[in-house]
């Protein structure tokens, strides 16, 4: 079943969210929903309080980043597609550098953010079996952004303040519905 998106300005976005346990009823649908939920958005990561839902639980499937890929260099991503439960990000490290990143809850907005090439993360899949990997480049990148939510933080969050002010209006926009989505949206200022 296809969910609604919850959009800027919702304070579920804003908040950290809460261990998922593992008798959380109905996991696997909600796993299955969210990966519907995402691809019909056409993204490529989306986490519990996009949904409405305060657990520590993201999605990502980078595959349509392979699908683009005229040169070759992404190919790797094509299977890139995990279930993240109660993740703990142990390490980031390598070169910072800057990627276009967009939100399916901030939609119509990309702007450059700046993050580290490589990260170690400790999380559960969807069984709950415990995992430890590393992952550079572009699935770090989606990892971070999707780990950002599951913490409160948006990738707005990390521009600098002019270009916050500077996309003010835009964004409240979005609060009110004020949007062309082709997609499910829960806005939390329209009337």
């Amino acid at each position: 079943m296809i969910l609604p998106i919850v959009a800027y300005g919702d304070p579920m976005l804003k908040k950290a969210a809460e261990i998922t346990p593992e008798d959380y009823p109905d996991l696997k649908q909600l796993v299955a929903d969210m990966f519907e939920t995402m691809q019909f958005a056409k993204g490529v990561g989306l986490a519990a309080p996009q949904i409405g839902k305060s657990i520590r639980m993201f999605l990502v499937d980078a595959s349509p980043f392979a699908e683009d890929d005229k040169e070759g260099k992404h190919q790797h991503l094509r299977d890139f597609k995990k279930v993240f439960i109660n993740p703990e990000i142990q390490e980031e490290w390598g070169d910072e550098w800057n990627f276009e990143e967009g939100c399916l809850s901030i939609p119509g907005i990309r702007e450059d953010v700046w993050r580290n090439e490589k990260i170690r993360i400790k999380y559960l899949d969807e069984n709950f079996n415990l995992h430890e990997d590393q992952f550079d480049d572009i699935s770090a990148r989606i990892i971070q952004h999707e780990y950002d939510h599951i913490e409160g933080v948006l990738f707005t969050d990390h521009l600098n303040p002019l270009k916050r002010r500077l996309l003010k209006k835009r964004l409240l926009d979005i609060s009110r519905g004020i949007v062309d989505v082709k997609y499910k949206m829960r806005f939390p200022l329209k009337r």
